[in-house]
């Protein structure tokens, strides 16, 4: 039984269900109407036959002054009549061509006005014109009618054949629907193999070999994948490096701790001095991890983004005073990932926290580019030495600890957005760091 269950979550069979529903609605509303208007239009053809008839019989009572018999009687006449009964009342006088129907049209003779109607009466259905006129100042009314029963079973007939075969169209457009949905989820299927290639390792990237509407699903998907390679190489570089800065450091310690000679009071100094060399960097580059935080594949929101690393860093640095400057408008959103805007300020951010003496300064603007300036009150960087900084594993100075890493990893992440970074003494007396990034376009 399981294996009937419909999939209500296919896109084929969502796709099914709508395309026959509205098929099936359109369809049945078509047939309605034909129904309704294949009957308005019966009735109005013979009823123009009516009034014509009805008009051309007072022309022979007005023009030969004949009796009424023989006005109506069709035999005797040389013209063509098409009615099968009439009533006519000429003053008093009243004539029927069947007396069985003349109390049923009584109340249509007291009436002044042209009208069509439909009388039924002992199971037969009547279509009656009534025609006024006058003849020699006297008034009279004239009743042509037609049998309607034909003329309806018919109709009815008629109207449950073209039911049948708009059955039978529904049916056909309900097949054809069903291959029009299986050609055009091929795409799909083709996008599904090309995932499961690449989950296997077979394949790097998508293709764009799909409709249009996929363009911009593919792209991302690439754009995503592109993202996972960069951040695993650039973990990869900094576990290389890491382990390259810990390895000269924990050599020492064991050469130490493996030797003869006793640890006195200085070695034991030195040892704990590496250690906490150690811990440092470990510390670092947690810190640096905790900056960029769970945010891969989403833009960025500056004021959301910048408030999180900001109020970040002032717990990092209790005793130094943050202060943010954001663009006017909430919730603006920038085509730079959030985790890579965050690791671009949190690596400038934490660089002027660790250097400042009481306060660091973060500027963001946009203006067809993101521009962020960071500043500090440290003792800053000498002009002659500016051109050095973001060289990779150079440290200007080696009093505060890290590996000199953070600034090269900054001119990495730049240059996949077109950025670039700038570097000049600060007018609070350290550092200005003015990062620009171009922006294609930002979104609300």
């Amino acid at each position: 039984m399981s294996s009937l269950r419909v999939d209500r979550r296919s896109l084929r069979i969502r796709l099914l269900a709508w395309l026959s529903g509205i098929a099936l609605v359109v369809t049945g509303i078509a047939w309605l109407l034909h129904g309704i208007l294949l009957k308005d239009l019966a009735r109005d053809f013979l009823g123009a036959r009516l009034e014509r008839e009805a008009a051309h019989a007072v022309e022979q009572l007005r023009r030969d002054y004949l009796s009424t018999s023989a006005v109506l009687d069709s035999a005797s006449r040389g013209f063509q009549v098409f009615h099968h009964l009439y009533v006519l009342r000429l003053g008093d006088d009243i004539t029927a061509s069947d007396s069985r129907w003349q109390e049923a049209l009584q109340p249509l003779l007291g009436a002044s006005s042209e009208i069509l109607v439909e009388v039924r009466e002992g199971g037969q259905h009547l279509l009656v014109y009534r025609q006024p006129f006058v003849l020699d100042g006297e008034d009279g009314v004239l009743l042509i009618g037609e049998d309607f029963s034909q003329v309806d079973a018919g109709l009815h007939r008629l109207h449950w054949w073209v039911g049948s075969i708009a059955a039978a169209l529904l049916v056909l457009l309900g097949t054809l629907n069903l291959l029009a949905v299986n050609r055009g989820l091929v795409p799909l299927s083709r996008l599904r193999d090309q995932l499961d290639e690449l989950r296997d390792g077979r394949r790097e990237r998508l293709t764009l070999d799909v409709p249009s509407e996929l363009d911009s699903l593919v792209m991302q998907l690439n754009r995503f994948m592109d993202e996972i390679d960069s951040r695993l190489q650039r973990s990869r570089d900094s576990v290389a490096n890491l382990s390259h800065a810990l390895k000269t450091p924990l050599a020492a310690v064991t050469q130490v701790l493996r030797g003869v000679r006793p640890i006195d009071d200085a070695r034991r100094r030195r040892l704990v001095e590496r250690l906490e060399a150690v811990h440092a960097q470990l510390d670092a580059e947690l810190r640096r991890s905790r900056i960029a935080g769970p945010q891969a594949g989403r833009m960025s929101e500056l004021h959301r983004d910048g408030a999180r690393l900001v109020e970040m860093f002032r717990v990092l640095y209790p005793d130094k005073r943050f202060h943010l400057s954001l663009p006017g408008r909430q919730g603006q959103r920038i085509p730079v990932e959030s985790q890579d805007l965050s690791e671009i300020l949190g690596i400038v951010l934490d660089n002027a926290g660790k250097w400042a003496a009481r306060e660091v300064r973060c500027r963001l603007c946009l203006d067809g580019w993101l521009t962020i300036v960071v500043e500090d009150d440290g003792p800053g960087v000498a002009e002659e030495e500016l051109h050095a900084l973001g060289q990779r594993g150079r440290r200007l100075d080696e009093s505060r600890p890290g590996y000199g890493l953070g600034l090269s990893i900054l001119a990495q992440l730049l240059a996949r957005y077109s950025g670039r970074v700038s570097y000049a003494p600060s007018s609070l007396g350290g550092l200005c760091v003015e990062i620009t990034l171009p922006l294609a376009e930002s979104v609300s």
